[in-house]
């Protein structure tokens, strides 16, 4: 950001400074400022924070109120708001007299903000000044007139709430009386500033258009404007009459000013609309003004009269109406004929425009004050009057009443009440639409009502048509009938039902009857004519020719057909008779779109409902209709090839019919069935929970949720129905699950949701203001409460059942109002009780205790609690954190919707139980040493749906969450005890209740496990006095404990525990008494030797004695760390024969370290075996003169060679055991204190050592036994799957490998002579195991691309192979380093020939990032370069204490590093063997982060050399790159310049001539070209590079010849000489050279005289 170096903006010469800006003010003012700037004008300076010594400035305000005015004035929107909130409440909780220090400094603020953008602040501020004012009251006085005119403005925001604050604000300061002289005491000063705003302010001046956007600066402009022009219009109105005259001058020069009258026209409607209202109180208030300035007035208020906007209407028409009252000249201003009449007609002709009910009331009080002369002439005026306001009528025919209603008070003003009741009559043979005939009737019936005249009439009517028209509808029916039988026609049928339903009588269906006598089928005679003998014509036509029409499967539409069978029903006698034939009907096989059809039309008149009213209550159709719904439910949930028939939408529509219809609270159906029908529809759903794939579930599922949907909203009182509230359960359990279990798709999922989100609704909406008990929401709670407990929830299952149940929950809220009874029972039902929860806690299984108890943030002398589950493979979450999710969700939804009813205290603690649950299980989770992906996904869940903490924190108070933690941390200690540290660490704070527990001895005595790890847990956060009293306390317990209270909690145990805890960060200074309590040991040890477990096995050992061991053993090291007095000789062999002793009983009890206390004692004891080491390492010559006469030496001698004579054994014996460590995290502690003890071994007592002699068959060697023994049984642990053994074993054979090359030099003499090139392994134990790890990473790496960085998850399978892999390599590495020149040359053909060297860099380009930066600690030296991999040191810590994901990144690139500096030759040749894109990838990648560092270490390591040569000086320029040797014998003089590459070392290193005496040119060249050779070719340094060519030119000088092949003395591979000579020619060639000669050109002659080389 604001760097040193960054380039200053033109002109601006210095930084900035506030410090010279305030000695700046301070020489221009004369005196030093405090708060600067109190004006109005907004151009005015901001408000600025005292500076120092401005002391009487200072002294007035609070530091309080400093702070929040200084928020103030910030610009974030969110830190204002929150701090104008935060003054309020300041203002009103402080002293009165604290808060008048604030007024001097208020009105420059409220003036700013309260034209605040943001409406939230503007609100907020008025609310803040109404508490200022009520606090500091009268004083306000002198700061009024600063004040007033912004806060009438305030007044009139177009944000109502803020509005009605400052409204409220002002009542409260001056009563209803005093209002008027506050303003006419401020008056000029409210003036001044609403005619700035009005005249003088811009957009760009009310705000900064550098910070300000556009659109946000024009937005707070207009409302400003719009605000100012109302406060003027409510200044004039407030003012007394009698000071209105005081005024005029002022408000002259207002209106004579052209920009006031632009408003008129303004392209914002709500500054249009103020200014016609501030027209209108002009008029009212001052209308000599008004007159003075009509010819301005007059064209801006009348010729607006066509502005359609909404809301400027209302205020023009006003303003229309008092400009023409007030100015009697008004039409002289304007041209009425051209400008204002033409508008109106305009207006008139739109209808109003959508504003007829504002604009045409104030019509005729308009054209009554249009002058006669406008009119003339009057017939032509009228005319386009009334044409106008009927052209109006045709644009929108709704305001056809309104006008209709004019002309009638027009006419007759007495009969404006009097409703127009006439209605034609007409007689229609169509098919009428029920509606229309409902709308008819309704109309005959408002006749009957009405005028008695046309009752009469309709009567006469009545009479006279009945027998004619009977006669014609008999007539039309015999014919409708004929063409029926006769050709079918479905028409004529048609109009027969239409016939029927208008003139339905016995005459009509006897007629009916005889036409269809000769058609009738035979087979119906037998059955239905038995029915039909001696009944009316209407029931005979029925069974005989109407149920035939119903039978026939081809007709689609069957309306008519039912309206018929109405016409029958209604002919019949009475409903007993009504019921048999419908009945009758039921019992037929007739399609259920029928009865669809029947009660639809019965649901839509009364009339209907009442001829089928029994037949719906009846058994017949109630079990028919049950029926139908097994059937459907079960045809929908078989497997479609099984299916026989489909369900038609019909059939699910007459249920949801007869389900949902009720007529006057009753259901169409008995109640009986539609229980029944319920449980159908619930059985097939939870039928549907359980179905595969294997049946298609969707249409069913999908039909039933229609059915229940349209019934749980449409019936009154459903869900008091056992059935309903079953269903509702179902529906609700399939949401909450997730659609893997349930095999339902997303749409019928969120149908399901809408189902039961609607029957929810409708169930409490009945139980509102009850405290009745619902079975669903019993069962449902009962159902998540199980499902949270059984373990059996992923995840996923989790976050569906969680969103389920917050949606429940929510509905459950909305409903309950400030009862709270159905939220109370409802988390009453799903929290656990005590014993409950202990079984959750039961659950978790114990691993978690290996961290803390490793830490030793723990201390235990009991075994362990809890599950003992393996983690690693499970699927489903513990109970417990499904539990305490759900649970806390539930509780943050009623804190967020501040719904916590009842008891406060009891609601808030059941609260507090519930987020401690959940504390206590992320804590769980975080003490995991390597939890599974699936408690990392439910971590996720939990921030995603945002149940954390944090979230807790601010929506409630912590204090009883805290209490409640710590009360169970005090009873049980363990995991809760960390739950508490991790809350008080959250809130950086312990309360002083916390602290009461330790203040005094008896607060903590007796020590229970509970108390002892509160103790531990607190310790971090106490203050150095309360951790030395702890301590004291602690040392006198110890000094008074006997021999039985040793291993006791309450004993030495516990006050060692505490004493380590409180020791281990060091942050207390009682160094004093640390030796003391190590003579408190010893004496321990003289009187009861048997509570030291040393050198005995732990098998038959109680927790008490282990426990009481491992804390004795950590509070040697602190003692070791901390002591400064010096200790004695006998305390010296008490504490490492000690250590050594229980390093013997480790060992002894390597079986047993599956029992955590065991496996803790190990680690522990392995930990003090490596303190003492660290110590004896670092023990400086000069710091050995306080220790102990020959102490080091014993040391040395005795008592580190004992500790690594045991463990060296121990852990082979360890890794022989077990192959993979990832089983359990204890072998992973075990081991990583094990290989950090070994870490501290020398060279000479591991070349020492006592392992077992290991040899493999046919194993090539010349190494010694016992280092071929070690190779062979610590290399192959380089494969162990277990990091800390991985990383020891290569800290301990890294001290092997510089001894191991010489043991090959012997037989190097033996190498020379031979014709073919040679090659020598390294050592083999390195390279089988080299070779197996090469197969395991070719199948992991071999998909990924070269050059494609492969993210190796930590601590996994991958992650231990391919570090053993690259610790292998370092090791190959750095025996190939430690060897001579010659040697390399052998090792690196046997690497060429196995291209293991190939697979590594083609491995290193996958491992090593694209951008290889450290994200270490960075370099305090500011402009230093990027930090990256290649330019910092790898450290391999044991322990692994660094960021484990960096490691492989970071030791592939070390290896990379390596290589390219010890094998530059090789990687050069590999490189240039590379295929394009990976040649590309590995010179940019090279050049870009590795060359930079080699060439500087190169031309370093020549700067730096202290090799000499005879006759040879080199030299090194690092800025050009470059090393120049200069060769001087005799008189010969040579210098030579040799140019490193940009992407050393895999470009060519280029050699240049400098000087050169007395050397031929031909000579010359060769000697250039064999060093651009050696260079090139030779695995090592530029220093070794020129050392070889020294040799050759030596040798050249000496008098030996070159070799006729490669022109060199000195081979460039093999650095042999000229040895194999032609019998004929006598030249002497290389032996590697001849080979290569032979094998090339295929024959065996000399190369120079071409005879046969013998």
């Amino acid at each position: 950001m604001g760097g040193k170096n960054k380039q200053r903006t033109k002109g601006n010469l210095r930084p900035s400074s506030s410090g010279r800006a305030a000695e700046l003010l301070a020489k221009e003012r004369g005196t030093v400022p405090g708060f600067i700037g109190f004006g109005t004008s907004q151009s005015d300076l901001g408000y600025v924070p005292a500076i120092q010594g401005a002391e009487e400035v200072n002294s007035l305000v609070d530091a309080d109120f400093r702070m929040v005015l200084r928020k103030l004035s910030k610009r974030d929107v969110t830190t204002k708001l929150k701090a104008m909130q935060e003054f309020g409440m300041m203002c009103k909780e402080r002293e009165a007299e604290v808060v008048k220090g604030v007024l001097p400094y208020w009105p420059r603020i409220y003036c700013k903000i309260s034209l605040d953008h943001d409406r939230r602040v503007r609100e907020a501020t008025q609310q803040s000044f109404e508490q200022l004012i009520l606090k500091v009251k009268k004083h306000l006085a002198p700061y009024l007139k600063s004040i007033m005119g912004y806060w009438l403005i305030a007044q009139c925001d177009t944000y109502s709430p803020a509005a009605s604050a400052a409204k409220v604000a002002f009542e409260k300061a001056f009563p209803s009386s005093k209002q008027p002289e506050a303003l006419v005491f401020c008056k000029d000063e409210i003036l001044n500033v609403l005619q700035d705003h009005l005249l003088k302010e811009t957009a760009d001046t009310l705000s900064d258009p550098q910070t300000v956007p556009e659109e946000e600066r024009e937005a707070k402009f207009f409302r400003i404007l719009t605000s100012s022009l109302l406060a003027l219009k409510k200044l004039l109105s407030m003012l007394p009459k009698k000071e209105m005259h005081s005024l005029e001058e002022k408000l002259m020069s207002l209106l004579s000013q052209n920009k006031f009258w632009k408003y008129s026209k303004n392209s914002v409607s709500q500054v249009r609309s103020a200014f016609f209202e501030l027209i209108s109180a002009f008029c009212q208030h001052l209308p000599e003004v008004v007159k003075a300035e009509a010819p301005r007035v007059c064209p801006a208020v009348l010729l607006s009269i066509d502005d359609s906007d909404a809301v400027v209407c209302p205020a023009l028409w006003e303003a229309v109406l008092y400009t023409i009252t007030t100015i009697e000249d008004c039409w002289s201003h304007v041209n009425a004929r051209k400008g204002v009449l033409p508008k109106l007609w305009t207006v008139l002709q739109g209808g109003g425009r959508g504003l007829a009910t504002v604009i045409y009331p104030n019509l005729l009080p308009f054209i009554s004050k249009v002058p006669p002369d406008v009119v003339e002439p009057k017939l032509e005026y009228f005319r386009v009057f009334f044409s106008s306001i009927i052209q109006g009528l045709d644009a929108d025919k709704k305001l056809l009443f309104a006008i209709s209603g004019m002309l009638e008070i027009l006419q007759n003003p007495k009969s404006a009440m009097k409703p127009n009741n006439r209605k034609s009559l007409k007689i229609r043979f169509t098919d009428e639409v029920e509606s229309e005939r409902s709308t008819e009737s309704r109309m005959l019936m408002e006749v009957r009502n009405g005028d008695s005249e046309i009752q009469a009439d309709l009567q006469r009517t009545s009479r006279l048509r009945k027998e004619p028209l009977e006669n014609l509808v008999c007539n039309l029916a015999e014919l409708s009938i004929v063409y029926v039988n006769e050709q079918k026609s479905e028409e004529h049928l048609k109009f027969l039902s239409a016939l029927l339903n208008t003139f339905s009588s016995n005459r009509v269906f006897q007629v009916l009857l005889e036409q269809g006598k000769d058609v009738r089928p035979a087979q119906a005679e037998s059955q239905n004519e038995v029915k039909a003998h001696n009944r009316s014509p209407c029931v005979q036509f029925l069974y005989l020719t109407l149920i035939t029409w119903l039978k026939e499967d081809w007709r689609k539409d069957t309306h008519f057909l039912v309206d018929i069978l109405y016409s029958v029903l209604h002919c019949c006698n009475n409903n007993d008779e009504r019921k048999v034939i419908l009945d009758d009907l039921t019992k037929m096989d007739l399609k259920w779109v029928i009865f669809l059809q029947i009660i639809q039309k019965a649901c839509s008149g009364t009339t209907k409902l009442s001829l089928v009213s029994d037949w719906l209550k009846g058994d017949t159709l109630g079990e028919r209709l049950v029926m139908l719904a097994d059937d459907l439910c079960h045809l929908s949930l078989k497997p479609r090839a099984a299916s026989s028939g489909s369900a038609s939408p019909e059939m699910w529509t007459l249920l949801s019919l007869v389900l949902s219809q009720h007529v006057k609270s009753e259901s169409l159906i008995g109640e009986t069935f539609v229980e029944r029908i319920i449980d159908k529809l619930q059985a097939a759903l939870s039928k549907a929970k359980d179905l595969s794939e294997a049946g298609d579930t969707e249409p069913s599922v999908s039909f039933i949720c229609d059915v229940a949907s349209s019934f749980f909203s449409s019936v009154k009182g459903c869900l008091l129905m056992s059935a309903a509230e079953d269903l509702l359960l179902t529906i609700f359990q399939l949401c909450a699950q997730r659609q893997d279990a349930t095999h339902l798709t997303d749409v019928l999922v969120c149908k399901l949701k809408h189902t039961w989100m609607s029957g929810v609704n409708s169930l409490v909406h009945q139980l509102q203001g009850t405290q009745k008990q619902s079975t669903f929401l019993l069962k449902a709670a009962l159902w998540v409460k199980n499902q949270v407990q059984c373990s059996s929830l992923d995840v996923q299952s989790l976050q569906v059942l969680i969103s389920a149940v917050s949606d429940l929950f929510l509905k459950l809220m909305e409903a309950d109002g400030q009862s709270g009874y159905l939220v109370r029972a409802f988390v009453e039902h799903v929290t656990p009780n005590k014993i409950e929860w202990g079984k959750l806690h039961e659950s978790l299984c114990s691993e978690w205790m290996h961290k803390p108890l490793l830490e030793g943030r723990l201390s235990i002398n009991s075994e362990p609690l809890g599950s003992i589950v393996k983690l690693c493979g499970t699927t489903k979450l513990p109970g417990h954190l499904c539990t305490s999710a759900l649970l806390s969700k539930i509780v943050l939804l009623q804190l967020k919707n501040s719904v916590v009813h009842g008891n406060h205290d009891a609601e808030r603690k059941k609260i507090a139980n519930i987020i401690a649950e959940l504390l206590y299980s992320l804590q769980w989770i975080e003490e995991l040493e390597n939890p599974p992906y699936l408690l990392l996904e439910y971590l996720h869940m939990l921030e995603e749906m945002h149940i954390t903490y944090e979230e807790f924190s601010t929506l409630s108070s912590t204090a009883s969450l805290q209490q409640t933690i710590f009360d169970r941390s005090e009873e049980h200690g363990r995991l809760w005890s960390l739950t508490m540290a991790k809350v008080i660490r959250a809130e950086n704070a312990v309360s002083w209740e916390r602290k009461e527990l330790f203040k005094t001895t008896e607060g903590f005595l007796p020590l229970t496990e509970g108390r002892l790890h509160t103790l531990q847990c607190l310790s971090s956060f106490l203050i150095e006095e309360e951790k030395k009293e702890l301590v004291f306390h602690c040392v006198a317990k110890l000094m008074t404990c006997t021999q039985a209270e040793l291993s006791s909690t309450d004993g030495a145990f516990g006050c060692l525990s505490i004493l380590n805890s409180c020791l281990k960060d060091r942050s207390i200074d009682c160094d004093h008494l640390l030796p003391a309590v190590l003579k408190i040991i010893m004496s321990w040890k003289n009187d009861n030797e048997d509570s030291f477990l040393f050198s005995c096995s732990l098998k038959e050992t109680s927790a008490q004695l282990l426990g009481f061991n491992i804390e004795m053993m950590r509070y040697l090291p602190l003692l070791l760390k901390y002591s400064a007095a010096p200790l004695a000789d006998d305390e010296w062999d008490f504490l490492m024969c000690s250590m050594l002793a229980w390093l013997e009983t480790t060992s002894e009890s390597h079986l047993l370290y599956h029992i955590p206390l065991v496996q803790i004692f190990a680690c522990v004891s392995c930990d003090l075996a490596s303190a003492l080491s660290a110590y004896f390492e670092a023990a400086a010559p000069n710091n050995t003169a306080n220790l102990p006469k020959n102490l080091v030496s014993e040391w040395k001698e005795f008592f580190s060679e004992g500790i690594h004579n045991l463990l060296l054994p121990l852990l082979v014996k360890i890794t022989g055991e077990t192959k993979d460590a990832s089983e359990g995290s204890f072998q992973n502690s075990v081991l990583s204190s094990l290989g950090e003890a070994l870490t501290y071994i020398s060279k000479e007592q591991f070349l020492n050592h006592k392992l077992p002699p290991k040899f493999v068959a046919g194993q090539k060697t010349n190494l010694p036994d016992k280092l071929q023994t070690l190779l062979n049984t610590l290399s192959p642990l380089l494969l162990f799957r277990a990091r800390p053994v991985q990383v020891s074993v290569y800290h301990m054979l890294h001290k092997l490998m510089p001894e191991l090359p010489k043991f090959d030099d012997e037989d190097l003499k033996s190498y020379g002579d031979e014709e073919e090139e040679l090659a020598l392994s390294p050592p083999a134990a390195l390279m089988s195991i080299l070779a197996t790890q090469e197969l395991l990473l070719e199948n992991i790496l071999e998909c990924i691309p070269v050059g494609e960085f492969a993210v190796i998850q930590p601590l996994s399978d991958e992650f231990c192979l391919v570090l053993g892999y690259l610790l292998t390599w370092k090791l190959i590495l750095a025996f190939f380093k430690a060897a001579s020149s010659q040697l390399r040359v052998l090792y690196s053909q046997y690497l060429r020939r196995t291209k293991s060297l190939n697979k590594l860099l083609y491995h290193l380009f996958r491992l090593m990032p694209e951008n290889p930066v450290f994200s270490g600690p960075t370099s305090e030296v500011p402009n230093k370069d990027t930090k990256t991999f290649f330019t910092e040191e790898l450290h391999l810590d044991v322990k692994g204490t660094g960021v484990l994901s960096s490691q492989i990144p970071h030791l592939a690139c070390s290896v990379y590093h390596i290589t390219l500096k010890d094998l530059p030759a090789m990687v050069r040749l590999w490189w240039n063997s590379c295929e394009k894109r990976v040649f590309n990838v590995v010179d940019k990648f090279t050049s870009k982060y590795v060359s930079s560092v080699l060439s500087s270490q190169e031309i370093s390591s020549v700067q730096t050399s202290t090799q000499l040569f005879n006759g040879m000086t080199v030299k090194a320029r690092s800025a050009a790159r470059e090393v120049i040797a200069t060769y001087s014998v005799d008189d010969i003089f040579i210098e030579l310049i040799i140019q490193l590459p940009s992407n050393y070392p895999l470009g060519s290193i280029t050699v240049e001539s400098g000087k050169r005496v007395g050397v031929a040119v031909q000579q010359w060249r060769n000697w250039m070209l064999q060093l651009s050779t050696y260079l090139t070719h030779q695995n090592g340094s530029i220093m070794e590079g020129l050392s070889l060519w020294k040799n050759n030119v030596d040798k050249r000088f000496e008098g030996v010849e070159d070799c006729m092949i490669c022109f060199s003395v000195i081979h460039g591979s093999n650095y042999s000489l000229p040895k194999k000579a032609c019998r004929t020619c006598k030249k002497k060639f290389h032996s590697a050279c001849l080979y290569k000669w032979f094998s090339s050109s295929n024959k065996s002659t000399c190369p120079l005289c071409r005879e046969t080389f013998l």
